[in-house]
């Protein structure tokens, strides 16, 4: 059965796990030193796929007579209301440190988790899994007023959906 709850962003956590590679390990280095996993004070997160899809006109008609698929893109951005330099060496790896290393060396990769769980039915979740993520630009927004924050965007290699009802 479908799960039909309605969540609240204050439902969700986000969730950083590893993948069984070298880019995979890089993020791990990086996940565990600054306690990454849940990411905390995360804000506006943001998930889109473009599936490119393409219209096929025939001569002498106004609508379209077929739709393909094409590329599938898939791409987010999440803003942080804490600045520790975590996010930033998810970016650029060893590039990201004082002490300089020669190149190349590999940006870290993982997998990015939302899950959404409605405290009042806690049994029933819906998790969005991001398979692949790499970080790809990265934003530091110092206010006159307001919270001193970090944005980050992301774009990932394929995304998975579980739903669980109770």
């Amino acid at each position: 059965m479908p799960n039909t709850n309605v969540f609240r962003g204050s439902d969700a956590t986000l969730t950083l796990a590893i993948e069984d590679s070298v880019e995979g390990q890089a993020a791990n280095e990086i996940i565990e030193l600054y306690q990454l996993s849940p990411v905390g004070r995360a804000t506006s997160v943001e998930v889109f796929i473009n599936t490119e899809l393409e219209q096929f006109h025939e001569i002498g008609k106004r609508h379209p007579a077929a739709l393909r698929p094409g590329n599938i893109n898939i791409s987010g951005r999440v803003g942080r209301a804490y600045i520790n330099g975590a996010l930033l060496r998810l970016l650029l790896g060893k590039g990201a440190l004082v002490e300089r290393e020669a190149e190349p060396y590999a940006q870290p990769s993982f997998n990015m988790m939302l899950n959404l769980t409605d405290p009042a039915q806690p049994e029933t979740s819906s998790t969005l899994t991001i398979h692949g993520v790499k970080f790809e630009n990265w934003a530091y927004s110092l206010p006159e007023d307001d919270f001193v924050m970090e944005s980050i965007t992301f774009k990932g290699m394929f995304i998975t959906v579980e739903d669980v009802e109770a």
